[in-house]
């Protein structure tokens, strides 16, 4: 059975860091490109990093880059999302989620239009003093 459980969330203080980990079971990394979504509040889900199946392309939306870094380690089946200088407006539920490459092989149009096929639970992270 294909999971994803996303782990590492939590409070932090305005400028602190957070790295959340995506562990993924029931199939191999290799054929799925992945991505770290998230959601707040009222708001839509929007695409935060991708990252592509082979390791060589990323994208981050604008309101992350600088900041956020997205890494993979397929032969360990995880995918970390290591977040810096967090901000009160980076507060939300964030999502990891899986495409087939064969499917979908844009990670920038898997980030902008928030196409995920498999998708995990969700780790809370909130930013506040």
């Amino acid at each position: 059975q294909l999971q994803l459980v996303e782990s590492g969330g939590g409070l932090v203080q305005p400028g602190g860091s957070l790295r959340l980990s995506c562990a993924t079971s029931g199939f191999s990394l290799n054929y799925y490109n992945i991505g770290w979504f998230r959601q707040a509040p009222g708001k839509e889900r929007e695409g935060v990093s991708c990252i592509s199946s082979s390791n060589a392309s990323t994208y981050y939306a604008d309101s992350v880059k600088g900041r956020f870094t997205i890494s993979r380690d397929n032969a360990n089946n995880t995918v970390t999302l290591q977040m810096n200088s967090l901000k009160p407006e980076d507060t939300a539920v964030y999502y990891c989620t899986a495409v087939l490459r064969v499917v979908l092989s844009s990670i920038q149009t898997m980030c902008l239009q928030r196409r995920g096929h498999y998708w995990g639970q969700g780790t809370q992270v909130t930013v506040s003093s």
